[in-house]
């Protein structure tokens, strides 16, 4: 275990010796460690950096960039993860992130504001989601195979304090969302035992269905904890275990949704699709702003960096490929749903079952339940393997302690990491009605889908042209960041004027500053392209900066409470930081910063 120092100076206030100042090529595609030579003076001078004042050495500490070596030829190591992942594997992890029970439910609560035109609510939520995740694509193939996901490429492009306050904006969603799913899936499962006439009616509400106490500050529910506890020692069993899982139970959910999209093919009638925009195209689009996080599932992919057997081809394949299956699959099912039934005879609660149930297919109703059942524990499982990872990469970076760091010798899995997360859980969804804070999340989504398209954009810049200076003491690499959060400004100004019907003149003018914005990033920089067989984002920078924008759209039409909740989330991730991270990280140390692979030649390039 790596002993944590025992002076208040931050690690780089203490090293004695000055590190080389060569620039590099910013993460050129042969050579990881290149990264850390770009723009190397927003890293604190090691040998000048003792006894700063408190604030600048915060400063200072916060815009440290990470490091990374190129670790693919190192020497095996009993204490490493373990590669065992194929691409087939990965593909369904990112399905099993990205499809839950919501695939038999949210397609029927939004036909009912969008008619049939939820459809292409789906498809244009599926076409953002292409961009952003085009961006995780190229990132994944071009960084060196460690955990981190959207975080490690925040700490290498940006700084260190963006990639925490990206971790701490993801890691409430997770917490929070895997306590909500466990309650869900509890539920599911109970009204899928009472399909037996002998249990139904039978079973107490505090087992499965959650009982409040004292007003409604405690809800308890037992069974959440327990199916909690069973994922989490599935996952630290190891990773080929819950890879197993994992596989069985999205294969059987995939199965159950085209059996179900058969069987309603025949009881179709096209009638039941017109009109197709019955309260116009503005509802479709407010659909497509509430289905978006249905496809959710790229970091899940990315996490999985260090155990994939080929990293740089399976994962690109893997984040593409899982959401390809998952806009058909949706699609596929609006298409049913609404050419069944009348939109305005759906439920609220289940409108796929009832839609089933109206037409006398009794037997499909059994298979929702099924596939709701395995939707809901693919995602939860997958969700908590994804804390875990995100853990290991912080312990590691000296961000959090170090005890989270530690990966079992025999298991290959991150012990201490995968219990913390779900003890968490756990305790959440057995006391806590936390599915009413469902409208806080996708936070941290939208916040890490923005910045890693941001990262892609950082990362293309030529080193030469970024060292240049723009404006007065302005860098030209300064000026394209700049232009950056202008990008996400007007989208965010955008976003809030459609959804409080303001001007158009507003959404105009916040459309004309973006495209000024994006014409700089194109022509004032220097973007250097991404050699084969690494996969390429393709139209940089016009594809990230349309990221950009319309994941700070979204954004807006979040809950305000949601907006609150980013705002105060981030004050304590800057206290924490202050208080620990900025003292113990330690970016530029080669046994946190790089990963041992187990038995692992190294890929070829």
């Amino acid at each position: 275990m790596t002993q944590e120092p025992t002076s208040l100076l931050p690690v780089w206030a203490r090293t004695t010796a000055r590190r080389p100042r060569t620039r590099h090529h910013p993460l050129h595609v042969t050579t990881a460690d290149a990264m850390e030579g770009e723009d190397a003076h927003h890293r604190p001078s090691s040998s000048s950096s003792s006894g700063r004042p408190f604030l600048s050495g915060l400063c200072a500490a916060a815009l440290r960039r990470k490091p990374l070596a190129s670790r693919t030829a190192t020497a095996a190591s009993s204490e490493g993860l373990v590669r065992q992942l194929g691409v087939l594997e990965l593909v369904l992890i990112g399905i099993g992130a990205s499809i839950g029970a919501g695939i038999f439910v949210i397609t029927g609560t939004v036909a009912r504001d969008a008619g049939p035109g939820v459809t292409i609510s789906f498809a244009l939520a599926g076409a953002a989601c292409v961009l952003n995740a085009l961006c995780y694509a190229e990132l994944a193939s071009r960084f060196p195979a460690v955990v981190g996901g959207a975080y490690l490429y925040t700490y290498a492009a940006f700084n260190e304090l963006t990639a925490f306050l990206v971790f701490t904006q993801l890691m409430i969603d997770y917490h929070i969302g895997a306590a909500s799913i466990a309650r869900s899936l509890a539920s599911y499962f109970i009204q899928f035992l009472e399909l037996i006439p002998a249990v139904k009616g039978n079973v107490p509400s505090w087992i499965g269905h959650g009982e409040e106490f004292f007003g409604g500050v405690v809800s308890v529910n037992l069974l959440a904890p327990i199916l909690l506890v069973i994922l989490t020692v599935i996952l630290c069993r190891g990773v080929k275990e819950s890879s197993t899982v994992n596989t069985f139970m999205t294969t059987l959910k995939i199965v159950i949704v085209i059996v179900v999209v058969f069987a309603g093919v025949f009881e179709v009638d096209v009638s039941n699709w017109s009109p197709f925009m019955p309260n116009g195209f503005k509802a479709v689009v407010t659909g497509s702003t509430v289905v978006f996080f249905a496809y959710v599932g790229f970091d899940a992919v990315a996490n999985s960096a260090e155990e994939a057997k080929r990293p740089q081809r399976d994962l690109p394949i893997g984040i593409l490929g899982s959401l390809l299956v998952c806009v058909i699959l949706y699609i596929a099912v609006c298409l049913v749903i609404t050419g069944m039934v009348p939109y305005t005879l759906l439920g609220e609660d289940a409108p796929l079952a009832e839609a089933f149930a109206a037409k006398g297919l009794k037997f499909v109703t059994v298979l929702i339940s099924i596939g709701a059942v395995a939707g809901l524990t693919t995602t939860l499982l997958v969700g908590l393997y994804v804390q875990s990872r995100l853990y290991l990469g912080l312990g590691r970076d000296g961000l959090l302690p170090s005890l989270f760091a530690k990966v079992h010798p025999t298991l290959h899995t991150p012990l201490h990491s995968q219990i913390w997360v779900g003890c968490v859980a756990a305790v959440l969804a057995g006391l806590f009605n936390v599915q009413a804070l469902s409208h806080i999340l996708s936070v941290g989504t939208l916040t890490g889908y923005s910045v890693v398209s941001a990262c892609v954009i950082t990362l293309r810049w030529s080193d030469k042209a970024t060292s240049s200076r723009s404006f007065g003491s302005l860098s030209i690499w300064q000026e394209g960041v700049l232009c950056l959060v202008t990008v996400a400004l007007c989208g965010f100004v955008a976003g809030i004027s459609y959804r409080f019907s303001y001007a158009v003149a507003f959404i105009i003018v916040a459309f004309v500053i973006a495209i000024a914005a994006s014409f700089a990033l194109q022509f004032r920089q220097v973007y250097v392209p991404v050699d084969a067989p690494r996969f390429s984002c393709p139209g940089v920078p016009l594809v990230p900066v349309l990221s950009v924008f319309f994941n700070m759209f979204l954004f807006a039409q979040l809950h305000v409470e949601a907006w609150y909740r980013f705002v105060i989330l981030s004050l304590i991730a800057v206290g924490v930081y202050a208080g620990y991270g900025q003292y113990y990280s330690a970016p530029s140390t080669s046994d946190r910063s790089s990963v041992a692979y187990h038995g692992v030649a190294s890929e070829a390039a």
